[in-house]
């Protein structure tokens, strides 16, 4: 009884648990499954925790997605220009190349595709 107030002690919710680890008696969500016997917050692991902060999952644009498949084409050519020695494939392929390494900001592979190009591209003019 408090100030004249009668407060019934209730008994804990049959949808809360004890973890097994710090012992805090938690609802049902703070677990994982039914079955799990520890919470959540005792199962935290900080480095994959760090590692999927750090990562972060996006979704590519449809010009990542366009110049992706460019690359794909691009490479299928240099693979074909190695059987053939056709200095024209070469070319294609190092273009598409530029194209997908230039969409994913990869300057430097931009650099060294952008350097082959220019090597093919003399080679077929002389």
């Amino acid at each position: 009884m408090t100030n004249g107030i009668i407060i019934p002690d209730y008994p804990a919710p049959k949808h809360m648990r004890k973890c097994n680890k710090c012992g805090v008696k938690k609802p049902n969500v703070a677990f994982k499954t039914n079955d799990k016997k520890t919470c959540r917050r005792c199962e935290f692991i900080w480095k994959i925790r760090v590692r999927r902060f750090i990562v972060g999952q996006r979704a590519l644009t449809p010009y990542e997605r366009f110049a992706s498949r460019i690359g794909y084409m691009g490479a299928g050519f240099l693979i074909a220009a190695q059987w053939t020695l056709e200095p024209i494939l070469y070319i294609l392929g190092f273009c598409c190349v530029v194209v997908q390494t230039s969409s994913r900001k990869q300057w430097n592979l931009v650099a060294l595709n952008i350097n082959g190009l220019v090597a093919w591209v003399r080679h077929l003019l002389t």
